[in-house]
């Protein structure tokens, strides 16, 4: 594991220590790591969903259901391997 340096304002770095010594977090280290997992998180889902309305086509329309917990690039292949 590396290591990176971060300034915080006086009042972030009271929330984050807050966050840790409430037990939700074991460490301002764990705090943050958990807010860029959420943060990868929402960006794939929101390009996910920005992809499923590009391409509501009568070509390649995916309804969301179709997904099913499926990846959106495992649904396309299934569709183009189709004739």
């Amino acid at each position: 594991m590396t290591s990176l340096n971060i300034s915080l304002t006086d009042p972030l770095k009271a929330y984050v220590e807050e966050r840790v010594a409430s037990g939700d977090f074991g460490t301002p280290s764990e705090f943050v790591r958990n807010l860029i997992r959420q943060d990868k998180e929402q960006r794939r889902s929101r390009l996910e969903s920005e992809l499923l309305d590009a391409l509501q086509t009568k070509e390649l329309a995916i309804a969301p259901e179709e997904l099913n917990g499926r990846s959106l690039v495992a649904v396309l292949r299934e569709k183009l391997a189709r004739p």
